[in-house]
C-alpha cells in the first residue's frame, strides 16, 4: 500500500498508526495479466481493490463492440471505494499491463472510517480528486483537438505518476497502445498516430518502445491548456487539519486510570 499512502500524503500527513493500518488491509493481493479484466460489469462487488502495480482502466463496451475508456488507475489508486454500496457493477475494469491489486474487505473499509478519521478525510479527498479528473476528461473530450486532448492525456499521466513516486515528470514507463489511447480520446488510432508523429516532430515527446520521454513540459502544458491545480495536491486547510487530528485523539482508547 506504499502508493496509496504517498498519495494520501498529498492530503494530510497520516500517522504512523494510520500507515500501519493501511499496511496491515492490504496484505491480500491478486495478480492479473494484461488485457484481463479485474471486475466485470454486473458483478456484485463484495471488497474494494487498490492498484499496488501495474495500469488499468474503467471502461464501458457498447453494443456493436465498440470501446469507451472512462479513466485510468495507477499505482496508489483505489478502484471505487464506494462499490460495495452497488447491487451491481455499471462498468469493467480491465487491467493493461501486468497488474497487482490488494483486495480490502467491505468490514475493514467501515471500520477504518470510524476509527481513522483522517484517513477518512484522505479518501475523501481521493474521490473528490477523482471526480475532478472525470470533469476535467468531460472538458477534454467536448472543446479541446485532438493535439489538445493527447497533450491533456499524457500531463496528467505524467503528473499523477510523479504524486506517488514514480517518475520524475520526464521519463514514464507507459504501456498504452495506439488503440488503447485512441478509446480513451474518442479518436481513431489513425488519427492518435498522427497527433504522436507531430509531437514527435515537434521536439516535444519522444517514445521508444513504451518508454515515453518528455522533452518540453512547458510547451505541451500549453497546448493541453493543463491546469493541474483540479488535482487538488496542495492539502487540506489547516483548520480541516487540526479538526481531524482532534477526532483522531478522542477516538483513541483511554488507559485505565486516566
Amino acid at each position: 500500500m506504499e502508493h496509496l499512502i504517498r498519495k494520501l500524503s498529498h492530503f494530510a500527513p497520516l500517522s504512523d498508526r494510520d500507515r500501519r493500518k493501511l499496511e496491515d488491509i492490504g496484505k491480500s493481493t491478486h495478480s492479473f495479466a494484461a488485457d484481463t479484466e479485474i471486475v466485470s460489469a454486473g458483478e456484485r462487488p463484495r471488497s474494494v481493490f487498490v492498484m499496488v502495480s501495474g495500469f488499468a482502466c474503467r471502461y464501458r463496451i457498447m453494443e456493436d463492440g465498440r470501446r469507451q475508456i472512462i479513466s485510468f488507475l495507477i499505482p496508489g489508486d483505489i478502484c471505487d471505494l464506494h462499490v460495495f454500496l452497488l447491487k451491481e457493477m455499471d462498468h469493467s475494469i480491465g487491467a493493461l499491463a501486468p497488474t497487482c491489486v490488494s483486495s480490502v474487505a467491505m468490514g475493514e473499509i467501515i471500520n477504518m472510517f470510524f476509527d481513522h478519521p483522517r484517513i477518512t478525510a484522505a479518501l475523501w479527498w481521493s474521490m473528490l480528486q477523482e471526480e475532478a479528473i472525470l470533469r476535467e476528461r468531460i472538458v477534454a473530450l467536448g472543446r479541446r483537438s485532438g493535439e489538445g486532448r493527447m497533450a491533456y492525456l499524457l500531463c496528467e499521466i505524467l503528473w499523477r505518476f510523479e504524486a506517488v513516486g514514480e517518475t520524475d515528470g520526464r521519463v514514464l514507463d507507459l504501456p498504452l497502445t495506439q488503440e488503447e489511447i485512441a478509446d480513451a480520446l474518442g479518436l481513431t488510432p489513425s488519427y492518435v498516430n498522427r497527433i504522436l508523429r507531430m509531437l514527435r516532430e515537434q521536439g516535444l515527446i519522444s517514445l521508444r518502445g513504451r518508454m515515453l520521454q518528455v522533452h518540453d513540459p512547458d510547451r505541451l502544458s500549453k497546448i493541453a491548456e493543463f491546469d493541474r491545480s483540479y488535482l487538488h495536491m496542495g492539502g487540506a486547510p489547516d483548520e480541516i487539519r487540526r479538526h481531524f487530528e482532534r477526532l483522531e485523539k478522542e477516538s483513541r482508547p483511554r488507559e485505565v486510570g486516566s
